[in-house]
């Protein structure tokens, strides 16, 4: 007897379940798909027992006719796909007709479904794959799938899952995602008798993006406004039978695709320390993307720490025929036909709106005082008649008034503050104008002090914050726009704090700089700049400089000898594992030249290996920068401070030096007038 034999729909099914129903979280992805393409506006989500015992999907949206609800738990049984060729434009985000079978084949599932055409609807039950009963009810128009028991049949797929709190924290995930894409219609998510998410359509985005995570979240974030870009290639015609009769040639035709980026980032100052807070979608298809999320981290490349990232929300949307979808099973993964262009396009995209903003980081706000709470008026009875206000440098005042709201004008003269009345007697407007005295030499020197960079950690999420799940953005999101690093060139230095630091004020606040690190950047792109221009600035040894390097050492040495010559490295070899350094970038002491070369190409060992050249590149002008930048516990005088916040400001990132520190802190004006209750 041979040894092949077919296998049992029963024995199939359950294959199929282990590549489609990993978890429950699976169920409701592919329960939630279904609604979302059946049309659905409202997609109502329960969960009891992080989804082993009840998993509940209800909508509104089209619903089955009776023999397609029957139909519906047939293997690869599916409205979505006719032949072959639709496969290479896949426009739902269900389309394989695997997820009611499989998931039935491993649950005791129960589906209520009508459509608008018939006066009753269907109402169907199967259990671990077998159909009980398809009986008429009257329902409503829609859908509403019940999953009870999940892997009751299947005990070794059931002991792989984690607690309660894991498996709904995965299914909060799936919701908050798709709740993401589609702002336009409604979805609520119940964990036992706790609504974990409530959320009402919105017009845009934007107001979902507060309504999911609030408004805190909302002011860190960059909008990358909705860019464009097409692409031309060249394709083969399409065959003789089908082209038209007066088309007969043969050869390639042009055809241009367009792809658009929208969705928001934050600012580098944000840091997250897993990938949890980055949302890929292509059309509006949750999608996990190593090609995206590597173009994500171009961008950030020398604006984040090592091993840190960043929030992100992309929607990118193409023509369908431009993506496969069809890779992976659970429809996660995806492969585009020009990968290249949409790596280079997102990155693009993404690094672009981080330049034009160039987002400035602000300082905690004193406890109990919220950053984002609108501005309170001041109940102050003046003790003696109201002084003259004291011209200090940037609208400093120390004048008492009585029942005064401070509020920034909008139409007024920037740096300038203006004061509302709020009492009923109409009092004179008038505007602090700023000064430009002679600055004053504070002396903030003290003993030295020992500086390391410390990521704190993430809070544990418990739950889904829902600020608001019903309008549109509050006012105070809308009443001002984000500070940039623009107002760097006005700064004015006030002196040191602890020789490492710059205090410097600005029209809009008090300023922290940074003068290592803010010196590294202006180094890194100088660096950037000659070596793309060919100009790298070099200083010859008086004698050579060997080096012997370990056998890893030495294979990098060989790979990225090409970019260490052009950023000014005069080297080669000298032996079987040893070099000769002839010279080095200016600025670089003779001491550190051998430790910078060692750090280079441990750095390129350990961490860039398979990158490109351009990003080899930018390490090693982080590291030349790093070397010969300001330290701390450096004194400096009024005019070194000067030049190095003047050029700080003509940088394209003032935003992180190059490994992805801040470099300023602003203290915004409305703050400390806040801290010290004047408002």
């Amino acid at each position: 007897m041979g040894r092949i034999r077919i296998l049992s729909d029963e024995v199939a099914n359950k294959i199929a379940a282990g590549e489609v129903v990993e978890r429950p979280a699976s169920v409701v992805k592919e329960l939630l798909e279904n609604s979302l393409d059946a049309g659905a506006t409202r997609v109502r989500v329960e969960v009891d027992g992080g989804g082993r015992r009840l998993i509940r999907v209800a909508d509104d949206g089209g619903g089955m006719l009776r023999d397609d609800a029957m139909l519906a738990f047939e293997r690869h049984a599916t409205s979505k796909l006719k032949d072959a060729k639709d496969l290479l434009s896949i426009a739902t985000l269900g389309f394989r007709g695997e997820a009611l079978p499989s998931i039935a084949s491993v649950s005791r599932l129960r589906m209520e479904t009508r459509s608008a055409e018939e006066a009753t609807g269907t109402l169907v039950e199967v259990s671990g794959g077998k159909m009980l009963r398809c009986d008429e009810t009257a329902l409503a128009p829609g859908t509403a799938v019940t999953v009870r028991d999940l892997f009751f049949n299947v005990p070794a797929r059931k002991k792989f899952l984690r607690s309660d709190q894991t498996e709904l924290a995965h299914i909060a995930s799936h919701v908050t995602h798709y709740a993401l894409a589609y702002p336009e219609r409604d979805f609520e998510l119940w964990g036992g008798s706790r609504a974990l998410l409530e959320v009402t359509r919105v017009a845009t985005l934007e107001e979902r993006v507060y309504q999911v995570f609030g408004g805190e979240v909302l002011a860190g974030l960059i909008d990358l406004e909705a860019q464009e870009k097409t692409l031309t290639f060249s394709a083969p015609k399409a065959p003789p039978w089908s082209r038209p009769i007066e088309n007969t040639e043969a050869g390639e035709d042009k055809v241009e695709r367009t792809y658009r980026l929208r969705g928001f980032v934050s600012r580098p100052q944000v840091q997250k320390l897993n990938r949890n807070s980055i949302y890929l979608f292509v059309n509006r298809r949750l999608i996990r993307d190593r090609l995206l999320l590597h173009a994500l981290s171009a961008a950030y490349q020398n604006l984040l720490p090592a091993h840190c990232f960043p929030f992100a929300l992309l929607f990118l949307e193409c023509d369908c025929e431009e993506v496969d979808v069809n890779v992976h099973p659970s429809k996660t993964e995806v492969r585009f036909r020009h990968q290249t262009f949409v790596h280079d396009f997102t990155r693009d995209v993404v690094r672009e709106a981080l330049l034009r903003t160039r987002p400035v980081s602000s300082l905690p706000m004193p406890a109990g005082r919220e950053a984002s709470a609108p501005p309170a008026t001041v109940h102050a009875r003046p003790a003696s008649p109201p002084q003259q206000a004291a011209t200090l440098p940037y609208s400093e005042f120390t004048q008492q008034l009585e029942e005064y709201t401070l509020r920034a004008g909008a139409n007024e003269p920037e740096g300038s503050l203006r004061l509302e009345a709020v009492s009923t007697e109409a009092l004179p407007e008038f505007t602090l104008q700023p000064t430009r005295p002679a600055p004053p030499r504070l002396d903030f020197s003290g003993p030295p002090i020992s500086i390391e960079r410390h990521v704190p950690p993430e809070a544990p999420r418990s739950r889904l914050p829902a600020p608001d799940s019903h309008g549109a953005l509050p006012p105070e999101l809308l009443a001002e726009p984000s500070p940039t690093l623009d107002a760097l060139a006005d700064l004015r230095p006030l002196g040191q704090l602890h020789n490492s630091f710059i205090i410097a004020a600005g029209r809009d606040g008090l300023w922290i700089v940074d003068q290592h690190v803010a010196h590294e950047r202006i180094l890194f792109e100088r660096i950037l700049r000659e070596r793309a221009n060919g100009h790298t600035q070099v200083q010859r040894l008086l004698t050579p400089l060997l080096i012997d390097l370990s056998p890893a050492q030495y294979a990098e040495y060989e790979r990225i000898a090409g970019e260490l010559a052009a950023m000014g490295f005069e080297s080669g070899p000298f032996g079987p594992r040893t070099i000769a350094v002839h010279g080095a970038p200016a600025g670089i002491a003779a001491s550190d030249i051998e430790k910078l070369l060692n750090e280079i190409l441990e750095t390129s060992e350990r961490e860039l290996r398979g990158l490109s050249m351009d990003e080899v590149n930018r390490a090693i002008a982080a590291s030349l920068a790093c070397r010969a930048a300001i330290k701390i516990n450096m004194p400096l005088d009024q005019t070194k401070m000067v030049w190095l916040l003047s050029e700080l400001a003509r940088t394209q990132c003032p935003m992180s030096c190059p490994h992805g520190r801040p470099i300023a802190f602003r203290y915004s004006t409305r703050d400390i007038l806040r801290g010290f209750q004047r408002i």
